[in-house]
């Protein structure tokens, strides 16, 4: 049985206070989350004998390993003694096999591969302890690296040496305007380059419905037929909508638009201080229910193609669920990008779920009535520090460059709030007590239970997923009947999904593919990735069709202004007023 958690409003001012103090210097990670893991790791040690014999030959071993490389380098050649992990491409520049660099490189790869076998396998640390503490003792080894400092980097001093030091005065101007910019809330530079409306979210359409948590936008036909059948988008509350319709190249709206599809997608207001009461009951009720509702009335008769994005397909499972125990079929098929159903395995994020993290962040949001979008930003750069953290200071501070900005990065910058009561609800019921998979997420005063689903389902995963991973997407299989074309596609989590078949879009893609029929056998992910059809390219060359096939025959498209439930004095243009609010 579930434990019973605390009202939201028993959090005092005082902690408040402090918590809020704390955030900036913590990247909004509990401080007693991690303290807790790392008194579990240490007691555990202390009373294993073995553990410890283990640490200190592990660690002879390595010195001996360095020692021996040492020498056989200065003698003309050594095979390396400590290899970095497949993704790490900090050493992979000719310059660091150079001494004395190489011996520094291996220093520190042998020292981080010694933590990384110290922090796991000691008996008796629970799972989740274990995942933190390896985690936070990564982060302080990637910030202690050769490669983070002028001296110790051979490609920074050899650049350095031939710019005459002037890398180093164009990082510190980069860092001086971060850091503005950081003080003064502001948007990182270059982002003003991505106006939505103006640079951005440009496909035509209108909006046509709105409440004071949605706008519902639709766009105009680009084609003489149209599939009778509209495609709704769901698209997560955590960020502005407009991810999948970036720059017109980019853009997944305009995609379908362009192939005969009516699109229609929802715009989330971004919440202030009065709206700390609102529930996830509510963005179920006032978000998709009622875009749904509104598109009922815009298309009578016909059913609708339902995609949802991260957490708004996490949204539209739950909309369809309930809907299915009504024995509505209003939905033709349902179609999850990166979106999770079953959060007991959530990756690397769920370090940042326990107790202790989340009665933090309520905290926080007690007194201001939400959580912004910056306070989750830290947290989501240090799961991949390599590259969003320490990357960023090499090329830009060390080296004096400058990152171009994109559609995706500008959009990645544009962060929304999320209320108290919501976004605590979200955590700790889905999350954390994980009740949509075990059948306890109330909708109506009743469980929905996902095992009802009936509808065709296309879901897409991707391979460096640090969000969602691939493997817990995955879990759809045996959480519902349904027939599924799951698909994993390379790239992370935003990438991965916005990924243009056009050759200007993002190269060396590919994408495995593979389906279930409705009721068929379960196959174990590791299987289905052996078994799934390799295909290079984009996958959204394969859903496209998928819907088409799924899809009533074209009939003459309506242009917006001609739909008879509209009341034109009400029509506001794409991409509407809640993109803007800041």
């Amino acid at each position: 049985m579930k434990k019973n958690h605390r009202n939201l409003t028993q959090t005092s001012s005082s902690d408040a206070i402090v918590h809020q103090t704390l955030a900036p210097l913590t990247h909004g990670i509990a401080l007693a989350s991690i303290t807790g893991a790392y008194l579990d790791w240490l007691s555990h040690v202390i009373a294993s004998s073995d553990k410890q014999r283990e640490m200190s030959g592990s660690a002879a071993l390595n010195l001996a390993a360095w020692c021996r490389y040492v020498y056989g380098s200065a003698l003309g050649g050594c095979p390396l003694c400590t290899l970095p992990q497949p993704h790490d491409k900090r050493f992979a520049d000719p310059a660091w096999s150079g001494i004395p660099f190489n011996w520094s490189s291996q220093a520190f790869l042998s020292v981080e591969q010694w933590w990384r076998e110290a922090m796991t396998n000691v008996p008796g640390v629970s799972d989740h302890h274990e995942d933190v503490a390896e985690f936070v003792t990564r982060q302080w080894l990637d910030m202690l690296s050769p490669s983070n400092f002028v001296a110790s980097n051979p490609e920074i001093l050899r650049y350095t040496i031939a710019t005459g030091g002037s890398n180093l005065v164009r990082g510190a101007i980069n860092w001086q305007q971060d850091a503005a910019d950081l003080l003064s809330q502001r948007k990182p530079r270059g982002t003003e380059a991505f106006v939505p409306g103006k640079d951005v979210a440009l496909t035509p359409g209108k909006v046509i419905y709105r409440n004071h948590l949605i706008e519902l936008i639709q766009y105009e036909p680009m084609t003489g037929e149209t599939y009778p059948e509209p495609i709704l988008i769901v698209p997560s509350w955590i960020m502005k909508y407009y991810i999948l319709d970036l720059s017109p190249q980019n853009s997944l709206v305009g995609y379908l638009v362009k192939r005969g599809h009516t699109v229609l997608m929802i715009s989330w207001s971004n919440p202030t201080r009065g709206d700390r009461n609102l529930s996830l009951n509510d963005y179920l009720e006032m978000g998709v229910l009622s875009a749904l509702q509104v598109i009922t009335k815009v298309v009578p008769d016909t059913r609708i193609h339902a995609v949802g994005y991260c957490l708004g397909g996490t949204l539209l499972a739950i909309a369809a669920a309930a809907l299915q125990r009504k024995q509505d079929d209003i939905l033709a098929s349902m179609t999850l990008l990166a979106s999770e159903l079953d959060f007991e395995e959530p990756g690397e994020l769920g370090l940042f779920i326990d107790e202790s993290q989340i009665a933090y962040l309520e905290s926080i949001m007690s007194s201001q009535g939400y959580l912004d979008g910056r306070q989750m930003a830290g947290a989501f750069a240090l799961i991949n520090s390599k590259d969003l953290v320490w990357s960023k200071l090499v090329h830009e501070y060390l080296m004096g460059a400058q990152t171009p900005m994109t559609d995706l990065r500008a959009w990645n910058a544009d962060a929304t709030r999320m209320p108290y009561r919501m976004h605590s609800e979200y955590l700790r019921k889905l999350y954390l007590d994980n009740d949509l998979a075990e059948g306890r997420f109330m909708v109506e005063g009743k469980p929905i239970a996902l095992k009802d689903l009936q509808l065709p389902v296309f879901s897409v995963s991707t391979e460096r997923d640090h969000v969602s991973p691939w493997r817990s997407v995955y879990k759809i299989h045996w959480l519902t009947e349904c027939e599924i074309t799951f698909v994993l596609a390379s790239g992370g989590h935003n990438v991965g999904i916005v990924n243009p078949p056009q050759k200007n879009g993002y190269q060396g893609s590919s994408f495995q593919i593979a389906r279930r029929a409705f009721g068929g056998e379960y196959i174990d992910p590791d299987s289905w990735l052996l078994a799934a059809e390799q295909r290079q390219g984009s996958w959204w060359t394969q859903w496209q069709p998928w819907l088409a096939k799924r899809s009533s025959k074209k009939v003459a498209a309506i242009p917006i202004s001609g739909n008879l439930a509209l009341t034109l004095a009400e029509l506001e243009d794409a991409p509407g007023s809640y993109v803007h609010i800041a």
